[in-house]
């Protein structure tokens, strides 16, 4: 790629937006799904799709790949299975009423979010339903998921004998301005936490300091105490929607419609950064060895060096909105509403990038700043 930051290999197979991108755990494939009704299945070794699903009778919302199986969601209502190594669907599972948004895989869980106003549980290795959690006004935007052993006391644990069948706890966001927590095993309402007041659209959740973060239209980000349902801290800085938000190493970044991300403390709830240089809104955004990768409606991915905030490099070549992104061997990968998957090679930058987390960390009262303490200095390569 040397200093052009031109793509390594640019995939053009799909013939509709890509909407979504997901790596496999042991991160040998990529799953993207597509406007086209169909996903394909992508070698990480070689860069070439080595599987075509199709079946789906209408757009691909979003997908999910695991080692073996992978799954998509649509806009026709459904949630497929498929096998990775014949491409064969291996299950399809039916009972929702509207778009399937959002799936998340967990244990032998299969769950989903829709327009429908539901989220439902599935078994991942049959096309039974076993659990529907009904309560939301409006639709079922995103899932987290986690067990109360992770989160509850012992003698907290005795107090819900009634969950004792199943300790598993689904976390949904909604349009109406609600997150709720479900118990699995009943499809009972455990917490309605309130406080928002816009659509809640993003969820990150940091089980064993028992808290919950949540990104909405209201431009705010408020974390909650996933056992008590208290509001901890809102963060209130963004002047737009919060779209999207990653937390590594109790530091939280959040992407919004306002063209930035910020870097906040999630202890103290404090401000510590605020990437510019987006020209529109922020979709998508990754943390990798240091530095964050962003992605925009402006067509670009960019990479900033987490601690000063330096703007490392712009990738350009996509014509609209970058959707998602992910990074394996230190290879970046954008999917694109153009239809295009594109691969960039990023070596250059994360060993540039440790050349600069050095000098920033023994000069870092040096670097001229601007009042509200974003630098000045941009090095683009």
């Amino acid at each position: 790629m040397g200093n052009s930051g031109s793509a390594v290999k640019v995939c053009t197979d799909h013939q509709g937006g890509i909407n979504w991108l997901s790596l496999s755990p042991d991160g040998q494939r990529l799953l993207t799904g597509s406007e086209d009704g169909t996903a394909r299945l992508w070698s990480t070794a070689d860069s070439q799709c080595h599987g075509h699903f199709q079946g789906h009778e209408s757009y691909i919302t979003f997908c999910h790949l695991e080692n073996e199986a992978a799954f998509t969601c649509s806009a026709d209502h459904t949630i497929r299975k498929w096998d990775v190594m014949t491409g064969q669907c291996l299950a399809i599972y039916r009972g929702h009423t509207s778009i399937v948004n959002r799936i998340l895989v967990a244990k032998d869980y299969l769950f989903s979010g829709s327009y429908d106003r539901t989220a439902r549980c599935w078994s991942v290795d049959k096309e039974k339903q076993i659990q529907e959690f009904r309560g939301h006004r409006n639709c079922v935007l995103t899932l987290a998921h986690y067990s109360s052993r992770d989160v509850l006391e012992e003698e907290e644990e005795e107090e819900e004998e009634e969950e004792k069948v199943s300790r598993d706890l689904l976390v949904t966001g909604s349009t109406d301005c609600t997150v709720k927590v479900w118990w699995v095993s009943s499809g009972r309402c455990y917490q309605t936490l309130l406080g928002h007041t816009g659509a809640v659209l993003c969820l990150i959740l940091d089980a064993p300091n028992r808290e919950l973060f949540s990104g909405s239209t209201d431009y705010t980000i408020r974390t909650w105490n996933i056992v008590t349902g208290e509001q901890l801290k809102v963060f209130k800085e963004h002047q737009g929607s919060v779209i999207c938000l990653e937390l590594v190493n109790r530091r939280l970044y959040s992407g919004s419609t306002d063209r930035t991300v910020k870097c906040w403390l999630a202890d103290t709830g404090e401000r510590i950064q605020t990437y510019k240089a987006h020209k529109h809104s922020v979709s998508t955004l990754k943390y990798h060895a240091g530095i964050l990768f962003t992605g925009s409606g402006d067509a670009c991915a960019r990479a900033f060096n987490s601690k000063s905030g330096v703007l490392q490099k712009i990738f350009r070549g996509h014509k609209f909105i970058i959707n998602c992104i992910q990074i394996h061997n230190e290879l970046l990968y954008t999917a694109s509403h153009d239809g295009t998957l594109r691969i960039w090679d990023i070596r250059g930058i994360c060993k540039r990038n440790k050349r600069l987390s050095r000098l920033f960390n023994n000069k870092v009262g040096c670097m001229v700043q601007q009042e509200n303490g974003e630098h000045e200095a941009v090095e683009l390569v």
